[in-house]
Order: C-alpha cells, then sequence, then structure tokens
C-alpha cells in the first residue's frame, strides 16, 4: 500500500435529469517525498478531485486512503483534525487574514486548540525564513506584493509538517516570474519536508518542474 492510495473514485452531482459526472474512476497512488502535477482544462473536474483527496468534499463512489486512513470513515470532529493536521491546502488566492501580521497568518492553522505553543511560533519563524520573508515577518498582507502573499500561503500550508500538500492552481494569480518563483519554492520545500505533493494547473509551465504528471479530462485521469 502506497502513502496516498485513491482507488476508482467517482463524483457525481445530482440534477433534475442524468447526474452530473465530474469524477470517473480516477485512480492514482504517491509515496512520502514525490510530486505530481495533474493538468487539464477548465471545468475538467480538477478542483473537484483535489477537494476529494483533501476530504472537502466526500465522492459518490470508491475509496482515498492516507497512511491507510479513510478520512471519510471519521466523525466530522475528527475529520476536521485529521484535514488541519494531515493535509496543507494551497489554493489560486492565498485566503490571507486582512488583520493579521505574516506571523500570525502562518499560525493560523494551529489556533483550533486554543493559543499558538512556543513551539509552534518557532515553526512559523522558521517556515517564514524559509520562503525568504523573515524581513517581511510583521507586515500585513496588504504591506504585500502578489508573489509575497503566496510565500505565505505556503508556509502557513505547512506549519502542521503535513503529510499531504495539495495546490489548487498555485500560480494562477502571478505573473510568469513569481510563478516560476513559487513553483520552485513548493517543490523545494516539499521535498525538504519529505512531504507528498499534488498541484493540479493548466499551466504547462507548472507542471513540468513536476517529477510526475497526469491528465485530466472529461472526468477521466490518464
Amino acid at each position: 500500500m502506497s502513502d496516498l492510495d485513491v482507488v476508482s473514485l467517482r463524483k457525481e452531482y445530482p440534477t433534475r435529469g442524468e447526474p452530473l459526472v465530474v469524477l470517473q474512476q480516477a485512480d492514482l497512488a504517491l509515496n512520502a517525498g514525490e510530486n505530481l502535477a495533474i493538468i487539464g482544462p477548465s471545468g475538467s473536474g480538477k478542483s473537484t478531485l483535489l477537494y476529494c483527496l483533501g476530504a472537502l468534499e466526500s465522492p459518490t463512489s470508491g475509496g482515498v486512503a492516507l497512511d491507510g486512513q479513510n478520512p471519510f470513515e471519521l466523525a466530522e470532529p475528527q475529520l476536521a483534525d485529521f484535514r488541519n493536521r494531515k493535509i496543507g491546502f494551497i489554493f489560486q488566492d492565498h485566503h490571507l487574514l486582512p488583520q493579521l501580521s505574516v506571523l500570525e497568518n502562518v499560525l493560523v492553522p494551529t489556533l483550533a486548540g486554543g493559543a499558538a505553543s512556543n513551539e509552534a511560533v518557532e515553526r512559523a519563524k522558521y517556515l517564514i525564513d524559509g520562503v525568504g520573508l523573515t524581513s517581511r515577518i510583521s507586515h500585513r498582507p496588504a504591506e504585500l506584493s502578489g508573489g509575497e502573499r503566496q510565500r505565505v500561503a505556503v508556509a502557513r500550508s505547512l506549519i502542521h509538517q503535513p503529510r499531504l500538500l495539495l495546490a489548487d492552481e498555485p500560480t494562477g494569480n502571478l505573473d510568469r516570474t513569481n510563478a516560476e518563483t513559487i513553483g520552485r519554492l513548493l517543490l523545494d520545500l516539499q521535498s525538504q519536508e519529505n512531504a507528498m505533493l499534488i498541484a493540479v494547473t493548466h499551466s504547462m509551465e507548472l507542471a513540468e518542474m513536476f517529477a510526475a504528471r497526469r491528465s485530466l479530462d472529461d472526468g477521466r485521469l490518464t
């Protein structure tokens, strides 16, 4: 068994007529330290696949197992904790809280159980240094460039040392230079952390940086 196993994953939504099938029998496997880019046009089901892998949406059928655990068998409180600690998310929009500093934004995932521990603060500072933003640690998002805000989002995704990183068009809002910088940074940090990384993108430039690539079209992963 791989560290991440996805078997016959299917997702459909009810309509007044025939169900809308978004994913059809998707299969993939990944181990620690590996990365995968999934490419495909808009509307091909890329984000839906990522949301199922991240336990944000339940599949209609099929299975997802991370370190042997099927998250969809967990009750909601345990599922939320599993998602928070085992999976790191990076979206096209950075989703930073505007009233918080860089350090505070990176620490947000650690606050579910109360105040951040000293260990979490040190981990956040380490990650902020790793993305090259130590000099900006007290700045708020409005004081950062688009590329800098996305670097904060990358650091935040790693705060719990997740087993699986999921990136949904992580460079979609960036110019070419910043997109390449974020792509390289994401892959470097994923390798250092020995995490698994799956990114969905329509950017061939980003996809070509990854060790493995798959295509998703009409709900089929090939």
